[in-house]
């Protein structure tokens, strides 16, 4: 018999899923099997709830503890000291899928080597009119047009001080927490919001992220112009370095697989003369590739998933290139293999983040990533990540 605590969860979950129950006892009893989700779940999962529903239900499982049992431990191969932190494991949640801050310590149990909420805008806003987001199955891939959807600085900040301890454990154990900001829809002053989710966030995280790169807020992508991207960085810096805490977090900036030459030039220049901490390289494209067969590809918003891999990688290798490596990269897009992970890594990232695989895939794909990256890591000679990162630039 499950002892009292796990009773009450499993009472909350089935709450939570109403008629689903069948479904609930499904996801518990099959935890951690891999090709079940992949099969059989996911997309039963999928033909029985929307894209958001499906999004909600899965945040609301998590901040109660209903997941599945992670039995693998990480390699030391796996670990990776960047950004002032350690990092158990180079594999981790990018921003957009717990939005508001409500499941990080269950996002923690599932493997992850880190967990990166938001994005967070200073005032709550709806974001944009549902629907908003879209499954393209045949793609493996999603197109989101949510809008920074946010309950705002103040809610999420005191979700995340609850927890603060929590998170400090999480973040010596290497499980570092990363916080996305964004912007008001409406605001007239967008560097005043991301100084704002730094004084306000900022003492919360690990490291933070300037998010220029959103397609789904209008004007947003402009702030990644020269002169708009330097004047708004001098001030996110200059806010971070006036923190009152123990140990300030690491500034990045997260960019779009959209750029021209000129445009990554720029960002690159910018970067490095500023002393930015790193790059989150990419955010969602607004590109559709002719080799897309969903029938909603041709719905707006930014395409994330298996037809974004290539550009992303190919982005993050110019962005190493370009910084003569010296600025650390998360590599973002299409991940969800460990040879689509050390894809990227071999382009110069140190870390990566997975998140539309967890839509296909469900859970144990974290897992199965990490897994299949020590194979081919020791398969291709390295003795850690670390020594993989950039190595297609030295051949």
């Amino acid at each position: 018999m499950a002892p009292p605590p796990l009773r009450q969860r499993l009472r909350e979950a089935v709450a939570v899923l109403g008629g689903g129950g069948l479904l609930c006892a499904s996801y518990l009893v099959a935890a951690g099997e891999e090709r079940f989700y992949a099969e059989r779940l996911m997309p039963a999962l999928q033909r029985l709830l929307g894209p958001e529903t499906a999004h909600m239900l899965a945040i609301r499982l998590l901040s109660l503890g209903v997941l599945p049992r992670v039995a693998q431990r990480d390699s030391a191969m796996l670990e990776v000291r960047v950004l002032g932190r350690r990092f158990r494991n180079p594999v981790g949640l990018a921003a957009g899928f717990d939005k508001h801050g409500e499941a990080v310590d269950g996002l923690s149990k599932l493997g992850f080597g880190f967990v990166e909420v938001g994005s967070v805008t200073p005032q709550p806003q709806e974001g944009n009119p549902k629907p908003r987001v879209f499954r393209l199955p045949e793609d493996q891939a999603v197109i989101n047009r949510y809008g920074f959807n946010s309950h705002g600085h103040a809610a999420v900040e005191r979700r995340l001080r609850a927890r603060q301890e929590a998170q400090r454990r999480l973040t010596e154990a290497g499980m570092p927490l990363g916080i996305n900001l964004g912007k008001n829809k409406g605001s007239a002053d967008a560097a005043a919001d991301y100084v704002d989710g730094v004084r306000t966030l900022g003492p919360l995280a690990d490291y933070l992220v300037v998010n220029v790169s959103s397609p789904n807020t209008p004007g947003l992508r402009e702030l990644q112009g020269k002169a708009e991207l330097h004047c708004l960085l001098a001030k996110v810096l200059e806010e971070r370095d006036a923190l009152r805490c123990e140990r300030k977090p690491a500034v990045l900036v997260k960019i779009a697989p959209d750029l021209t030459a000129q445009d990554k030039q720029d960002i690159a220049s910018v970067v490095t003369e500023l002393g930015v901490d790193g790059l989150v390289v990419t955010n969602t494209t607004t590109r559709r590739p002719g080799s897309l067969r969903g029938a909603l590809r041709a719905e707006p918003g930014g395409l994330s998933g298996r037809p974004l891999r290539a550009l992303s990688t190919q982005t993050v290798s110019e962005m190493y290139a370009l910084t003569q490596g010296k600025v650390p990269i998360i590599g973002v897009g299409g991940v969800s293999s460990g040879q689509d992970a050390l894809e990227k890594i071999r382009a110069g990232a140190s870390l990566v983040q997975m998140y539309t695989a967890l839509t296909y895939q469900g859970p144990p794909v974290v897992r199965v990533v990490t897994r299949e990256l020590e194979v081919l890591l020791r398969e291709q000679g390295f003795q850690s990540v670390t020594e993989a990162v950039g190595a297609d630039h030295r051949c």
